[in-house]
């Protein structure tokens, strides 16, 4: 039998609280609605709710107890704060754990990245690896996906954001990681920050939690690779730079298309290369990878079956994932990004769109938390539509408008207030072999278009 992630013991003791009775815990979960059998369930209170209300349900639905800081009916480790009491908890999980440990931040590519890395070190030894899920990388993902990590875990990924000065600092000191990678910098939650330089100041906080001797990944071709690696000297025994341009330590030497739409890479890591595939499409992708590259080689991984691990790494629902959906008289290709959305993001998947045969479609969401300087962010969007030659355009929310004035008389565009009308209006602008483009950021809601679609929304639809 395995051993418990955790025993209600070991909570108290991380904790400080008091368990009401012994019971033993499989995983670690603050929403009701996720809890299966043996999880423990964190009853956190929130502005809009409180977990406590949902105590009993959790252990109907099979929870071993809950950590509470009031009194519940059941078992449960009683504590003062429930969110102070997560945070323990995760201290103690990567106190107790000999795991090699890498942070992954970024403005694009976070999540991505932190899959791309979680298939590499997991193909060796399956089951070794520990990643945080889901996008849970925020004050209570973190401590969370700490907690979920199992003692005798050999690598442990987790991904940290934040869309303030001081947040990321706060979680690289709770991951400690060995190695801290920045994806890229681009203007997202820019209207948090006076300018991109302050965006690259608040990602490089993630370097000052690297333990002693650990290693910072920078981005090379990056405007601001200079700053960064400025915010990591202090804290860092190495810095490694990845990019597509020359002078990177880590570097493709060579690039080339392939059939499938990927593209095969020769790259150069240090003194040594590797050719390997690169299975989802995108110079961002390319960049990705050269990333993933330097973080496995940083806490000796197997370089050679991290190459066949990005070969086959497939796109994520909402960040790259494709889809062959039901229109009118046949079916059309779907790249669903609908995850998020910043002007960085937005050219790249555009290029990527650019290269897809059929006739190219693009229903794209407003990007939010740009400041006073998103209407001229998204306006920007047409010359990557224009070159895309994308014919046909769904642009989706308010702010959209400076783009669908930009696009006027040059493009079909077609722009409308929210996901439910975008779903409404977008079969009959879809026709057999096209390439449809969704994306924009998460709060816009266009997961909703691309399910839609899934469900055959568009089918027998003129």
């Amino acid at each position: 039998m395995a051993d418990p992630l955790w025993t209600s013991d070991a909570v108290a003791l991380a904790t400080g609280g008091i368990a009401s009775a012994r019971f033993d815990v499989s995983g670690v979960t603050f929403d009701s609605r996720e809890v299966g059998p043996g999880d423990l369930f964190v009853a956190l209170k929130g502005e809009a709710t409180d977990g406590h209300r949902f105590a009993a349900q959790a252990l109907a639905a099979g929870a071993a107890g809950v950590l509470a800081s009031e009194p519940v009916e059941g078992s449960h480790v009683l504590v003062t704060d429930t969110a102070a009491a997560l945070d323990a908890l995760g201290r103690a999980a990567r106190a107790r754990t000999g795991a090699q440990v890498i942070g992954v931040t970024g403005s694009v590519g976070k999540t991505s990245t932190k899959e791309a890395l979680f298939a590499a070190l997991d193909r060796p030894a399956p089951g070794t690896t520990h990643r945080s899920l889901k996008s849970y990388n925020n004050h209570v993902g973190v401590p969370l996906s700490l907690a979920r990590m199992p003692a005798a875990s050999g690598f442990g990924v987790f991904e940290m954001g934040m869309n303030h000065p001081g947040e990321l600092a706060a979680l690289t000191r709770l991951v400690r990681p060995h190695v801290a990678l920045v994806t890229a910098i681009a203007p997202a939650h820019a209207e948090f920050f006076a300018d991109e330089g302050a965006i690259a100041d608040a990602k490089g906080e993630i370097f000052q939690g690297l333990e002693p001797g650990g290693i910072a990944i920078v981005p090379f071709d990056s405007p601001h690779r200079d700053r960064l690696a400025a915010a990591a000297r202090p804290h860092a025994g190495r810095i490694v730079t990845f990019g597509l341009e020359a002078g990177a330590d880590v570097r493709p030497v060579e690039m080339m298309r392939t059939a499938m739409g990927g593209t095969f890479v020769t790259a150069r890591i240090g003194t040594r290369e590797l050719s390997f595939t690169v299975g989802q499409p995108g110079r961002h992708w390319v960049s990705n990878a050269l990333a993933v590259l330097a973080a496995v080689d940083a806490v000796g991984g197997d370089l050679a079956l991290t190459g066949l691990a990005l070969a086959e790494l497939g796109g994520l629902a909402g960040r790259g994932a494709r889809l062959t959906v039901a229109v009118p008289g046949g079916e059309a290709l779907v790249i669903d990004e609908s995850y998020n959305a910043n002007p960085s993001s937005m050219r790249a998947t555009l290029g990527v769109l650019a290269d897809e045969p059929g006739r190219h479609v693009a229903v794209l969401g407003e990007m939010r938390e740009l400041g006073e300087a998103g209407p001229g962010y998204h306006a920007a969007l047409a010359a990557p539509i224009l070159d895309a030659r994308i014919e046909a355009v769904l642009l989706v929310g308010e702010a959209m408008a400076p783009l669908a004035d930009a696009l006027a008389g040059r493009v079909r565009c077609v722009h409308v207030p929210d996901a439910a009308t975008a779903l409404a209006r977008l079969p009959a602008m879809l026709a057999p072999g096209d390439a449809v483009l969704v994306k924009g950021s998460n709060a816009v809601g266009l997961a909703r278009v691309v399910a839609g679609l899934s469900a055959g929304a568009g089918a027998g639809t003129s």
